[in-house]
Formats: structure tokens, sequence, C-alpha cells
């Protein structure tokens, strides 16, 4: 019996032989699947075993996933018959036409790139980038995700953050806290400046080295501007910055000294 001018037997064979094709295909998928999530899973625990930086672990482990996932396609494809140079040129056809429309993208993972590779900051440091302060708490292959001190989740493009400033509040052991305090022309200079030196030298989060500072700042229009400079140890910086606001003002009332305001001086003459 004949179909087309085809004997039905050799169609037997032809549908036999694929889907014997499309079994192994289906076969290598699903253990291809397996072994991909055991080898990720593997290289994982390798990267916390031996400490491997927060940051690289959360942009390479999805990466590799990404990059498994598409060679196991290109395999299953070709078990199927496609021609491999097909396969390519469809790739090349496809990744232009999606470069062209996720340029965006593309700066992203470039900027996850040069993010991994210069490490201008790390997981869990504290950043301030974008327009938002926050701690990193991970880096991937297109966003940077930030939780801000009032516990918001921001997610900012690499591509913004490679390509702007941002400060690193981690990088260095300590930090230093900068004041500018007002007292009245009529209080002593050398009054004002003692109670401002017992307050630094008294309170136990201030570092001895480098040494703090205390000087007449600036004329202010209704006072004296008294700068004071201190250092502390970066996880003291916001405790004892509030800590000192409170003592100040506590310490200026019991020796007298008064904190200007701003006065407007009217002169009203009659003619």
């Amino acid at each position: 019996m004949n179909i087309n001018g085809l004997p039905l037997q050799g169609i037997y064979g032809s549908l036999i032989a694929f889907g014997w094709k499309v079994l192994w295909a289906v076969t290598v998928l699903a253990v291809g699947r397996r072994m991909i999530k055991y080898l990720v899973d593997l290289i994982g625990r390798s990267m916390d075993r031996h400490h491997f930086d927060e940051s690289l672990h959360t942009f390479l482990i999805p990466t590799i996933r990404l990059s498994l996932f598409i060679i196991l396609g290109i395999i299953v494809a070709s078990m199927l018959g496609v021609e491999m140079t097909s396969v390519v040129a469809l790739l090349a056809s496809a990744g232009l036409a999606v470069g062209l429309a996720l340029q965006g993208s593309l700066a992203n993972l470039a900027g996850g790139v040069l993010i991994m590779a210069l490490r201008p900051f790390r997981v869990g440091d504290f950043i301030e980038a974008a327009g938002y302060s926050g701690t990193v708490e991970q880096i991937q292959i297109f966003y940077t995700y930030l939780r801000t001190p009032d516990n918001r989740r921001v997610m900012i493009p690499n591509a913004q953050l490679s390509n702007s400033s941002a400060i690193n509040y981690s990088v260095n052991p300590t930090r230093r806290l900068d004041f500018v305090f007002s007292a009245n022309y009529s209080d002593d200079i050398g009054s004002v400046k003692a109670v401002l030196s017992r307050i630094v030298e008294e309170h136990p989060s201030v570092l001895r080295e480098p040494k703090p500072m205390i000087v007449v700042g600036e004329h202010g229009a209704s006072g004296l501007n008294y700068f004071v400079r201190v250092w502390v140890n970066r996880t003291d910086y916001w405790p004892t910055r509030f800590d000192i606001l409170e003592k100040t003002k506590v310490e200026f009332d019991k020796a007298g000294i008064e904190i200007p305001y701003q006065q407007i001086d009217i002169h009203v003459s009659n003619k």
C-alpha cells in the first residue's frame, strides 16, 4: 500500500525513528534539567564552603544556570535533527533583534560585570547611590537591591550604578562626625569651647586618635558658629551623633550659654 507514492512501511519507519528521537530528546531534557539543578546547587555549596563573597554568589549562580540551560537547549535541538548552522544563524539573528530591543538590559548586564570586576561595594555594605541610601542585599545580573533604613527594598539598574557616583560608608572602619553649634556673641569663647571639649572627651564612643577638633568656624548672622569634628567607629556613627546633639543642648543650658536664633531689628523713624 502506498500513500502519495511512499510505501506505508517507510512512513511507519520514519515515524518510529522520529518518535525515538523525540523520546531521547525528552529524556536528555529531563535528565539535563536535573543535572543542571544538581550542578548549580553543588557550585553554590562549594562557594559557601570556601567563603566566597556574597556579591559573587548572587551574580554567578544565575549566570551559570542560564548558560547551562542554553547549552542544553542546543543539545536537544541537535538531537531532533535541527542543523547547527541554522541554529547559529537563528541565534545570531535573534541576538541582534533582542540586542536592539533590550539595549537597556544589555547595559545593565555590562554594568553588573563592571561592578563584580571593580568591586566598588559588596553585599552588606551601606551605600548611597542613585538618590537612595541603604544596605546592599543582592547584586544580580541586571539589578542591585538595597534595603533602606526604613526597611524598603530598592531595585537599582546596574547600568545606573556603574555610570554614576556612589558613596560606600562601609569600606573604612572609622568615620568623622561634623557638628556646627552656635552661641551668642556675648558668650565667652573659652567657656563655650570648654563645655564642648568636656562633652567630647567624656563621650565613650569618641576616638582619641585622630584628635577631636573644636574651633570657631565662622561669624554667623546671630552668633558665633563653632565647628566640632570627632572620629568614631563606623557602627557608632548615628548613636554618637544623636547623643552629642542632645548633650550639647543640656550642657549649654547648665552653663548659661544661649543658642541664638535669627533676629530682625526694625528701626521706626517718625518724620
